[in-house]
């Protein structure tokens, strides 16, 4: 074969070869484009019968039922502490002992005062019993005319004056009286006794130091009741609105998940603890710019209102100040048909919910059911869905109603 026709033999090889890709590359475009789109992949769920609660989560804070700071109200150095820390104490149980010398000296100097109030009475008792005997002569004397009336006059006049002196002598004496009480009772403050039964949560104020209490009362010990706790909740201004006193409660704290403590919601205070700080509350007068700072300042923080309540500690478990994870029930339901809130489509006027429910031909089709409870993991079914129906969870897009779906496991 010639060279040439060898060539063109070739070339006819290669324009073959050409219209062959190219008729390729059109019926695979055309397959692309005609043939119908695959099925999105599903995620679905059974309906299943199970428990729902509905509820509002709070943080809340332990704390004694009862809690008192003992403090001193005499001034002096604390000669002896007698309890410690933790321990527990009774009612009018000695905690401190304060220097009383002060005191006793103050005791000492009314007693005295008042001995001599008594001593200077009774040395006008016996004055006015001698002006009367003297009053009693002149007026017999001026009988007989044996005497002057101005004797007479001046007789009368000395035991109406002695009279005075021993008035004036018991309103003292009666004072004397009180600054003896009172000096009794500043001696009896410098023995510090428990208020009520607890136990010693803090030492604030230790032996050998000295405690002022002219400006202040000084704290020495913190008593709490530990037998009951009560627990302060801070529930947000959208939730308190669905709370109301005699919900039941459980919590549990940070240390121990597993322990579940219930209770029944007691009080709900009526304003946020702010309300302390509110500047229309206060005497000076403020400028412009601070009220209108200080007003922003409190709209752009959280409001919280506390809830409370209380729960039995007899085996001391729960401690001072520990944070609680609150539960405020407000609806439980037990044995109900079950789903996913992530099946939950669009709500419709009439209170339905629409969600996709998997037929056994894998299709998916819209129905209407009733909601109830749901705690936004999951919702209780009232109607419109029986137990063990597949609904659709979610998915990669939305597919149309009717279209074939292949059901997915349950729960994803």
């Amino acid at each position: 074969m010639s060279p040439a026709r060898a060539r063109r033999k070739r070339g006819r090889f290669a324009a073959v070869a050409a219209v062959l890709a190219l008729l390729a590359i059109g019926g695979l475009a055309a397959w692309h484009w005609l043939s119908p789109p695959a099925a999105v992949p599903r995620m679905t769920a059974v309906a299943a019968i199970g428990d729902v609660e509905e509820a509002v989560l709070a943080t809340g804070t332990l704390k004694p039922k009862r809690l008192v700071a003992v403090g001193a109200q005499a001034s002096g150095r604390i000669i002896s502490l007698k309890v410690t820390l933790g321990q527990k104490v009774a009612k009018g149980d000695l905690v401190a002992e304060i220097d009383s010398v002060t005191q006793q000296n103050a005791l000492r100097t009314a007693q005295a005062s008042l001995a001599n109030l008594r001593a200077q009475r009774t040395e006008k008792e016996a004055t006015l019993a001698l002006n009367r005997l003297t009053l009693a002569r002149q007026k017999a004397m001026a009988a007989q005319r044996a005497s002057s009336q101005a004797d007479l006059e001046a007789a009368e006049a000395n035991v109406q004056v002695t009279e005075a002196q021993i008035e004036q002598l018991d309103a003292q004496i009666v004072e004397g009286e009180v600054a003896i009480e009172t000096a009794q009772v500043d001696l009896g403050y410098t023995r510090i006794t428990a208020p009520s039964d607890g136990t010693v949560l803090a030492i604030v104020s230790q032996e050998g130091q000295t405690v002022n209490a002219v400006q202040s009362t000084p704290t020495i010990v913190v008593l709490g009741d530990l037998d009951t706790m009560t627990v302060r909740a801070e529930i947000s201004e959208a939730d308190v609105v669905a709370v109301r006193p005699g919900q039941p409660v459980y919590f549990t704290i940070l240390g121990d998940r597993d322990q579940r403590y219930d209770a029944e919601l007691t009080s709900i205070e009526p304003a946020p603890e702010s309300i302390r700080n509110d500047s229309s509350f206060s005497t000076t007068s403020t400028s412009s710019s601070t009220s209108s700072s200080s007003s922003s300042s409190s709209s752009s923080s959280a409001i919280y209102y506390i809830g409370t309540f209380e729960v039995p500690n007899a085996d001391g478990h729960l401690r001072t100040y520990m944070t609680a994870e609150v539960h405020i029930v407000l609806g439980q339901a037990r044995g109900v048909v079950t789903i996913p809130s992530a099946a939950l489509g669009a709500r419709a006027a009439d209170g339905s919910t629409t969600v996709q429910v998997v037929g056994a031909d894998g299709t998916t089709q819209p129905r209407q059911v009733r909601i109830g409870l749901n705690d936004k993991t999951i919702a209780e079914v009232r109607s419109g869905l029986s137990a063990g129906e597949r609904v659709v969870t979610g998915g990669l897009e939305p597919a149309a109603a009717g279209s074939s779906v292949p059901p997915g496991p349950p729960g994803g």
